[in-house]
């Protein structure tokens, strides 16, 4: 990568160049003004080679639905991603079709289960299904509609089995007190759904609403979900 933003070989990076580049990551300006400035530990709006990787490393938590934090660093994770497939060096080893799904097989059989407790049609829960769970886990509803937006992958307002286990994945990991990404990691899009999709923003299942946030601090168990199953509206 270092290369295509140095190009003086003068073993940094402004922050002009970076800029440029690390647009192509996908992420928002807010999470890659958050990058930088954690990668640029002096604020000289410079990067020098270590901590231009520091911000590649950043780069690629904040696609896996990582927090942006230096504790974040150490932590497993694939190859940043960039959008510029011109040049073979900013190919990641893996195309998001090979890449592993993050929803672990042991945690899609009790997600399954939940799914089919709550009775789905033709494979599918419809948005008046889903929200009770939703809302079960006591998290605050603009999460909530984050969750909903990304899991419906097709936004045909109904989920089917794997798209329910997405949904659920990202309410386990906001109760864990993970941030809840802003789009959908690669890793998490199901291998079912793995392809091309041009459809247009669906609108959020549950409206963002000051007046009925829930507290943080009365965070239920991670088991919450699957303690009350099945459930009642």
């Amino acid at each position: 990568f270092l290369p295509q933003v140095d190009s003086t070989n003068a073993g940094r990076v402004l922050a002009s160049d970076a800029a440029v580049f690390l647009k192509k990551s996908g992420l928002t300006d807010l999470v890659l003004g958050k990058i930088w400035d954690l990668a640029d530990t002096d604020g000289k709006g410079i990067l020098n080679k270590q901590e231009f990787f520091v911000a590649l490393r950043l780069v690629a938590c904040a696609q896996n639905g990582l927090d942006v934090s230096l504790n974040s660093l150490n932590l497993p994770v694939p190859p940043p991603r960039f959008t510029d497939t011109s040049s073979p060096l900013l190919l990641s080893g893996t195309a998001s079709s090979d890449l592993p799904w993050a929803v672990k097989l042991e945690d899609k059989v009790k997600y399954d289960a939940i799914f089919d407790s709550l009775n789905p049609v033709n494979g599918l829960l419809s948005g008046d299904k889903v929200k009770p769970v939703l809302l079960n886990s006591k998290l605050p509803v603009d999460i909530l509609g984050r969750v909903w937006e990304l899991s419906d992958i097709d936004h045909d307002g109904m989920l089917d089995r794997d798209e329910f286990a997405v949904a659920m994945f990202l309410v386990y990991c906001a109760l864990e007190k993970e941030p809840v990404p802003m789009s959908l990691p690669a890793a998490l899009v199901p291998p079912s759904k793995r392809k091309p999709l041009s459809v247009p923003g669906a609108m959020p299942l549950i409206p963002s609403s000051t007046s009925t946030k829930e507290s943080h601090q009365s965070l239920p168990s991670v088991g919450i979900l699957a303690a009350k199953t099945p459930l009642t509206q």
